[in-house]
């Protein structure tokens, strides 16, 4: 890089060459001797100026070079610099810029393959029950074919219709939370009304499978908007019904402190094996031991919505001793 491309180094050059040439011409009226002396300082300086402003320069030729690479997607290198002075600190701060976007753009390469998984999951959900109803509408046009069947038909496909529009629902509200485009309602919420609202819609289920629904509300309010914290109850619920056999029992709980509300949903069912149980909260992912109809999404949504609430979900389980969900939501 040529310093005398900067307008201002010319400049600076120009005045010392000129100040200096004017002091060695004044002291050399005085003493021929004392202006020669003078004219070789001022060289010196000058040169030395240089030779400083040459490394100054490729230093910064340097962090352009590296900014130039850092833009072109290459986060290896490494700037750092514990020497004190203007530069190191420029370099200690352009060091951390790069650091920084090297962590966003690993963040985007990974929500780019989870979006790319995302799609090819859902076009595999959606897809399985569109071939289902295009098979069933061609044997609907059969005129011939018997009537006890074509009602049967009409059902599957009336629930294929119902389950499209749940995962369809259900995948527009994660896209809501992911974009965090809700506007969470906080408020204080009776642990009771919370509670009946996210059971009522299951009641049915359970007297099916002949399930003992036991609830233990005397907890204090629980802080949350209610009709999300319904949504992310309702699928926790479902899915204990979902893996608890007949003549089972569903217990919920809510314990209130000073700092959080505890809320537990405990099922008596089979338990989730210990090699499901780090990505039960994971989108489109089922277990060894899920239903057919599982899409593998209401874990996760459930978790996407306590988490939004600044709160925090866990899971224990053991094969053979059910499934215990403990929600916290703080204060």
């Amino acid at each position: 890089m040529n310093i005398f491309r900067n307008k201002e180094i010319k400049c600076l050059f120009s005045f010392l060459i000129i100040f200096f040439i004017i002091e060695a011409i004044i002291i050399y009226m005085f003493s021929p001797m004392g202006g020669i002396i003078s004219l070789v300082f001022s060289i010196s300086i000058l040169f030395l100026q240089f030779i400083f402003m040459k490394w100054r320069y490729n230093e910064i030729n340097e962090l352009a070079e590296y900014l130039k690479k850092t833009n072109n997607g290459d986060y290896s290198l490494d700037l750092r610099d514990n020497e004190e002075g203007e530069l190191s600190i420029l370099k200690s701060e352009i060091y951390k810029v790069s650091v920084t976007l090297r962590e966003q753009n690993n963040a985007l390469i990974e929500e780019k393959l989870n979006l790319v998984s995302g799609l090819s999951d859902i076009s595999h959900q959606i897809k399985t029950p569109l071939t289902s109803m295009f098979v069933l509408t061609d044997s609907l046009c059969d005129s011939k074919l018997p009537e006890e069947k074509r009602l049967e038909f009409t059902g599957i496909i009336n629930n294929q219709l119902k389950r499209l529009q749940w995962l369809v629902t259900s995948l527009l509200k994660m896209s809501k939370l992911d974009a965090k485009a809700v506007d969470f309602k906080k408020q204080n919420v009776s642990p009771k009304i919370l509670i009946e609202k996210a059971c009522q819609p299951l009641l049915i289920p359970m007297e099916l499978k002949n399930q003992e629904l036991i609830i233990n509300d005397d907890g204090g309010p629980v802080f949350c908007d209610l009709n999300w914290t319904v949504e992310a109850l309702i699928n926790i619920i479902k899915n204990g019904i979902e893996h608890t056999p007949s003549n089972g029992n569903i217990q919920i709980s809510c314990v209130d402190n000073i700092f959080f509300t505890e809320i537990i949903i405990k099922d008596s069912g089979n338990g989730i094996d210990k090699s499901d149980l780090p990505y039960i909260f994971n989108r489109f992912y089922k277990g060894e031991n899920s239903s057919d109809d599982s899409v593998g999404i209401g874990l996760a949504m459930s978790k996407s919505i306590i988490v939004s609430q600044d709160g925090s979900i866990n899971v224990k389980s053991k094969k053979g001793e059910g499934t215990e969900f403990i929600i916290r939501l703080f204060k």
